[in-house]
Order: C-alpha cells, then sequence, then structure tokens
C-alpha cells in the first residue's frame, strides 16, 4: 500500500479517467469488424511468431479489440455489465489504481504469450486463441466479488446469487478448464490473472475498505459537495494560485476543475485529499 501511494502520488496525474468506457469502446469496434469483415480479425490477434518475424507489431495491442465470441444480444449485457463492475471498482480504488490494474492484466497477457512462444518456438497462428480479453474480465469479475461478496446478482434476470458464489463458481470453472487444456492453455490462463492475484496481495484489505456501503457514503458525500457552493479565497497557497492540493496524488483544482476537496477528521495535521482519495487513504 505504501509503494502503491507513493507510485500514485508521482504518476497519479496521468491516469485514463473512464477506462471502462474505452475498453466497452474497443468491444463494440469489434463487434462493428466482426459483421463487416469476419477476417480482419484474425489480424489482430496475439502472435509473437508474427510480430517478430513479419513486423506486425500492432498486434501487441489489438488484440483487445477481439470481442467475446457471442451473441449481440448477450455482447450488449455483457457491455453494461462489465461496465458497471470496472466503474465501481474505479471510484472505489481511485483512477490509478484502476488502470494499473487493467495495464497490469494487459501486460501479463503480453509477456505471457511471448513466454509461451520463446518456450515452445510455435510458429503457427494459434496462439491467439489462448490470448484473449477472456480472463481481464474475470479479473474485474473477480476484483468486485472480493470488495463486494453479499451483492446479489440475477442469473437470467431472475435466479438471484451473491457474488462470492459466482466468483467461486467461476474460480471452479478456471480450475477445471487449467486441468483440461494443454500446458499453453495453462500459461495463458496464469498469465492473463496474474494481476488480479498480485494486486490482491498487495491490498489485501480491499474487502474491508472497498464494499457497497462504503460507496454509498461516498457517492453522498459528492451529492452534498456538488450541492454545496464553495467559498472563493483570495490568493492561493500552492503553486499556480491553487487553494486545494490532496495529500495522495497532488492533484489540485487546477488540474481538473470538477475534482472535489475534503479534510480528513481522522488524520492529524489538517490533510485535504480529493474525492479519490478522501475514503481510501491511510489516516496519518
Amino acid at each position: 500500500m505504501r509503494f502503491l501511494n507513493k507510485l500514485e502520488n508521482k504518476l497519479g496525474k496521468y491516469a485514463i479517467r473512464n477506462l471502462m468506457i474505452i475498453i466497452i469502446g474497443c468491444y463494440v469496434f469489434g463487434y462493428i469488424l466482426s459483421f463487416a469483415s469476419p477476417n480482419t480479425l484474425y489480424m489482430l490477434t496475439l502472435e509473437p511468431y508474427r510480430i517478430i518475424h513479419y513486423g506486425e507489431i500492432w498486434r501487441i495491442i489489438s488484440w483487445i479489440l477481439i470481442p467475446p465470441n457471442t451473441g449481440i444480444f448477450w455482447a450488449l449485457i455483457m457491455c453494461i455489465f462489465y461496465y458497471q463492475l470496472g466503474s465501481f471498482l474505479e471510484h472505489a480504488w481511485g483512477a490509478f489504481r484502476f488502470n494499473l490494474y487493467i495495464f497490469g492484466g494487459i501486460f501479463f497477457t503480453i509477456l505471457g504469450a511471448f513466454i509461451l512462444y520463446f518456450a515452445t518456438g510455435q510458429t503457427a497462428s494459434v496462439m491467439g486463441g489462448y490470448f484473449t480479453t477472456y480472463y481481464i474480465n474475470l479479473s474485474i469479475f473477480l476484483a468486485f466479488a472480493l470488495c463486494n461478496p453479499n451483492t446479489k446478482v440475477y442469473i437470467y434476470f431472475i435466479i438471484p446469487i451473491k457474488m462470492k458464489w459466482m466468483a467461486i463458481l467461476y474460480i471452479a470453472i478456471v480450475a477445471y478448464s487449467a486441468y483440461q487444456t494443454t500446458a499453453a492453455g495453462r500459461v495463458a490462463i496464469l498469465m492473463s490473472l496474474l494481476n488480479f492475484v498480485i494486486f490482491f496481495f498487495a491490498t489485501r484489505n480491499v474487502k474491508s475498505t472497498y464494499n457497497a456501503k462504503q460507496q454509498k457514503t461516498r457517492y453522498e458525500f459528492q451529492r452534498q459537495m456538488h450541492q454545496a457552493k464553495h467559498e472563493e479565497q483570495a490568493g492561493g497557497q500552492y503553486a499556480g494560485g491553487a487553494r486545494h492540493k490532496c495529500a495522495i496524488c497532488g492533484r489540485t483544482e487546477l488540474d481538473d476543475p470538477n475534482l472535489e476537496f475534503r479534510y480528513c477528521s481522522k488524520c492529524a495535521g489538517g490533510f485535504e485529499y480529493c474525492q479519490d482519495h478522501l475514503f481510501t487513504h491511510q489516516h496519518r
């Protein structure tokens, strides 16, 4: 947590906000391609052999455009569902940590593909079948389930089931898939979910800190802040004339006029935090 706090303090201003919109947008574009030109998708898969020997470097990232292989109706449901889960995690963790989680999953997936290539010398275009966004999406689901194990979802819009049981079911399916598949498939599964394993053990208090009750309190705080009028103060106490500065990420109202700031009553010394870190920081 301390390492992440330091990293966020230095790099937090570069975080991409509303990252799930970009991810869903990639899926939508991929679905359009699949209908307009299905053969084009074969040019987008993650194939280390073709990247190295044919210079098709776009494959390093283009594989995230390939949508899950499902019907248009279930694709729409999936996009809405994962947008909601991802948006919750971004609000709960902050944009920087959610970015780190998602891009970590993408990086480990790419790394796994190249490890598998150098280990097997695979030359045929088959790795794209192993390395997809399926497990990136699964890592989002598992992270949400750990934060909110008792939140209910409705299977087929009828049957209620708690997230923790869904997570256990998915883990069992993944374990069975790893048992049934080849060594290459096991590498793909492990590397694609490595971001979830690392991030969870690096932030073991995520379950107790980022639950639905706290998120409700957070939204209430934001609602009240939007209703209240900020008192104008002459001059500023930070660089550029800024009046507010987050003690975690260092951002001010000059970096983003939509940021809201509050002092933490539990921190000694009057530390001020933005809305992304008011509920998630370690008290000083």
